[in-house]
C-alpha cells in the first residue's frame, strides 16, 4: 500500500511538470525571439541599478527536436531548455519580443547564418568584465552579435560603460570588485535594457 501510495504521488508530480512545460511550449514563439528575465545572479542587482531596468538577462530562443531552447551566454555560454529558462528567474517571470518584421527578415536562410554565429560562441567563458570583444561573451552582446554578425541587425543602441548610472553604492562596489580604480569608462556596452526598449521589437509574451 505505502509502494503504491509513493508511485500515485510521483506520478501526479510528473504529470505536473509535463503540463507546465507543455504550457510553455504551447505559446506562440519562433526561431530568433529574444527573453528577458531578472535574474538572481550577484550581479543582477547592480545591472538592475546601473540600466534603470528590472531585467537583468536575456536570450535567444530557439526550436530544436520540437522543443525550446534558450541559447544564453552563462558560464560557459549554452543552450538551456526553455522551462529551465524561465524557473531560473525571478518570480519565474519573463518577457518575450520579436522583430517587428520578423516575418520577412527571419527566413531560413537567414536564421541558418544566425545560429552559425551563435555556434561559432558556444562554450565561451561568461564575461565578467563586459569588454567588447568575443574571447568572452555576457549575454546581451550574445545575441546582439548574434542579429549584427548573423544578418546586420542592430537590436539595442551601444553605449559606453560611463553613460549608465554608476553611482549606487551597490554599483560601485560591483564595479570596485571588478576593476579595482581602473574602470574602463568608455567601454563598449550593450545592455538588456537597451534591447527590451529597441523600437524594432514588439512584445509576444510575458507573464
Amino acid at each position: 500500500m505505502k509502494n503504491n501510495l509513493i508511485l500515485l504521488l510521483l506520478a501526479i508530480f510528473f504529470c505536473s511538470c509535463q503540463r507546465k512545460e507543455s504550457a510553455f511550449i504551447a505559446k506562440d514563439l519562433q526561431n530568433g525571439d529574444l527573453i528577458f528575465q531578472t535574474s538572481q545572479s550577484a550581479q543582477s542587482q547592480a545591472i538592475q541599478l546601473a540600466t534603470k531596468s528590472k531585467y537583468s538577462h536575456c536570450g535567444i530562443i530557439y526550436k530544436e527536436n520540437g522543443k525550446y531552447f534558450v541559447f544564453e551566454a552563462i558560464q560557459p555560454v549554452q543552450k538551456t531548455p526553455l522551462y529551465d529558462w524561465i524557473a531560473r528567474g525571478k518570480d519565474h517571470r519573463y518577457v518575450v519580443k520579436r522583430l517587428k518584421n520578423a516575418d520577412e527578415v527571419l527566413t531560413e536562410s537567414n536564421l541558418a547564418k544566425m545560429k552559425a554565429v551563435a555556434q561559432s560562441m558556444g562554450g565561451k567563458d561568461y564575461d565578467l568584465y563586459f569588454e567588447w570583444s568575443d574571447d568572452r561573451i555576457y549575454c546581451s552582446e550574445l545575441i546582439w552579435k548574434i542579429y549584427r554578425e548573423g544578418i546586420g541587425i542592430e537590436i539595442g543602441k551601444l553605449q559606453e560603460l560611463k553613460d549608465f548610472d554608476l553611482t549606487n553604492p551597490a554599483v560601485k562596489a560591483k564595479l570596485k570588485e571588478r576593476y579595482g580604480n581602473n574602470i574602463p569608462q568608455h567601454e563598449k556596452v550593450i545592455s538588456p535594457a537597451a534591447m527590451f526598449d529597441s523600437d524594432l521589437l514588439i512584445t509576444i509574451e510575458s507573464n
